[in-house]
């Protein structure tokens, strides 16, 4: 029996797992990467690393994580994140659009695939600066949100590229795919571009893995709506759909959201795409504990409607919305201990007052008095008599205001303030192709396209409106898996 070839197309956390499963299975791999070997990694080198997953208990988590110390599970409540919590979020955030079936998928091979992950040599650990608060002595995780990398995104990358040089996968940096070779019975190769040069590349089957469209200004403002020309992009530059456009090229049937993406409020004054230095710092994600307002100062959102994990990534969208695209989140001193690492970068654009009066003053672009009305407004619908905390839902709100607050309703009353200006960030869009439960890209008339598989942001049908947090490296990571052990599996049975 010959050995197969299989092509993955892209070098992010999608790809490389789905290379490494390939492999695994005994078929010779070979990347195609757009980037360079500095710029690689698509929009995984981008994140912070958080990586859902369901568990029962500590116990799961330590296999996951074998360096956390008896001290730190005895001082920390990791409580549980069960299979059946993690599919009631992606259906609640998703407004029950989730495909089923792979949601399904999703979620039952959440903690198999990382313990896979694990024994590839990515090292994971909890979460503790982002997602936990310490209360009496002890840390306590909230949101469903546990598991990180090592190293966030650009760790995670590493610790595949890694992997994959081990196990022997070929990687090819600057290689665009323009196109996939197809016959009538099944996808045969792909053309590519390689130093001003192009060339086919056969194989027995070819895995897409290249992210969203969201680097594409015209085909964000043709699919999202107007004003998306004008949102910053939070990751790579080179995820513009060419993975989408070869694949509907031949057929493959579009599926999902594709007037919707995950974003979220970034940096105003962030470059046009994400810089490596800064990664993932342009977020800016404590709006929770205090206010947003636009131009007209007023507020828009709840702040506190849920876990920050489940509105950050459809805010961007909202913030896009107002007046010439941005907002302001303003804290007073009750929670500015709260604030992530991410408000301590010096690329932020922050203003601080020791008064309202003066804060009004400084926020470029708002209207002064509306700010001050609203504000007060605000302060008087507080039910002071609920007590703050921020580990849990602790429905202390407002009552009879126009857009209220649900939970962590502080008053703005002890100064001095802070307040970030933020635009929107897109980081991944939703739409993409469909695919069937072994990842095999299905055609217009829903059969599977021999040889074609894909996974990933390009992949349709799992996220709508917004998603849970972490669950976009997870996604990528399971179907990745699955997408390369079929297609090793399906050529070496031809």
């Amino acid at each position: 029996m010959t050995t197969s070839r299989v092509i993955v197309v892209g070098a992010g956390n999608a790809a490389l797992c789905a290379a490494l499963a390939a492999r695994e299975k005994g078929a010779e791999v070979l990347v195609l990467e757009r980037a360079d070997q500095d710029r690689r990694g698509g929009n995984t080198a981008f994140t912070a690393g958080a990586m859902r997953v369901a568990y029962d208990g500590v116990d799961d988590l330590r296999r996951l994580m074998p360096d956390l110390t008896d001290e730190e599970v005895a001082n920390t409540d990791f409580g549980s994140y069960t299979s059946e919590d993690f599919l009631d979020d992606l259906a609640r955030v998703t407004e029950y659009r989730t495909d089923p079936d792979l949601a399904g998928i999703l979620v039952e091979q959440s903690y198999p695939t990382l313990s896979w992950m694990r024994d590839k040599g990515v090292k994971f650990m909890p979460i503790y600066g982002r997602q936990a608060f310490k209360v009496d002595g002890k840390f306590k995780f909230w949101g469903g949100l546990t598991v990180e990398v090592n190293g966030g995104g650009p760790g995670l990358v590493d610790y595949l590229c890694k992997a994959a040089e081990r196990e022997g996968v070929k990687i090819e940096y600057g290689a665009r795919v323009v196109s996939l070779i197809h016959g009538d019975d099944s996808v045969t190769g792909v053309r590519v571009k390689q130093n001003g040069q192009t060339r086919d590349e056969l194989a027995d089957a070819v895995v897409l893995a290249s992210g969203g469209f969201q680097a594409n200004t015209e085909w964000r403002t043709r699919y999202l709506g107007p004003s998306w020309d004008l949102a910053k992009v939070r990751g790579t530059m080179f995820n513009t759909g060419d993975g989408h456009k070869m694949a509907l090229d031949i057929g493959a049937s579009p599926t999902g959201n594709w007037s919707g993406c995950h974003a979220v409020g970034w940096e105003r004054n962030a470059p046009e795409f994400g810089d490596l230095a800064v990664g993932d710092g342009f977020q800016k994600h404590s709006y929770p504990f205090g206010i947003l307002v636009n131009a007209h100062g007023k507020r828009f959102v709840d702040e506190g409607a849920d876990f920050r994990n489940y509105t950050y990534a459809k805010y961007g969208r909202r913030i896009l919305e107002q007046p010439n695209q941005f907002a302001w989140q303003v804290f007073d001193q009750k929670v500015t201990h709260l604030l992530r690492d991410e408000y301590k970068i010096r690329q932020v654009t922050k203003v601080t007052a020791p008064t309202l009066e003066a804060l009004a003053q400084k926020l470029e672009g708002v209207d002064p008095d509306g700010f001050l009305e609203e504000v007060r407004a605000y302060n008087a619908a507080v039910d002071t008599s609920v007590e703050f905390n921020p580990n849990v839902k602790d429905g202390r709100g407002t009552s009879g205001l126009p857009v209220n607050k649900t939970n962590w309703a502080n008053t703005l009353d002890e100064g001095p303030f802070e307040a970030y200006q933020v635009t929107c960030g897109i980081t991944f869009t939703f739409g993409g192709v469909r695919i069937n439960s072994n990842a095999q890209v299905l055609d217009t008339d829903m059969n599977p396209i021999s040889g074609l598989y894909a996974a990933g942001e390009l992949v349709g049908g799992i996220f709508y409106f917004n998603y849970p947090g972490g669950s976009g490296l997870t996604n990528g990571s399971v179907f990745g898996r699955i997408a390369g052990s079929h297609a090793a599996e399906q050529t070496a049975a031809v």
